[in-house]
């Protein structure tokens, strides 16, 4: 697809098209990089962003349990080799 640079103000600009951002799943806050002379646009917002403070507060507040009461016990692979 091909698009022009517009004058914003003293700036410029590209505007995306809204099938374009719903298909990079792009809202919010973006980042702007310069990559090997290719300018890059990628979210500001990490996925999984606070999943760590999470899973401590509800270590704490013990309700880190299994939910799922028919699983199989878990493996020496699962305890041992399983990383996220």
């Amino acid at each position: 697809m091909k698009t022009k640079v517009v004058r914003i103000g003293n700036s410029r600009g590209v505007r995306i098209p809204k099938t374009l951002l719903e298909q990079c799943g792009l809202q919010g806050p973006v980042e702007l990089e310069v990559r090997d002379g290719q300018l890059v646009l990628r979210s500001a917002t990490r996925p999984r962003a606070g999943w760590d403070e999470a899973f401590r507060r509800m270590r704490e507040h013990d309700d880190d349990v299994l939910l799922e009461r028919d699983a199989p016990p878990a493996t020496k692979w699962d305890r041992t080799e399983w990383r996220w």
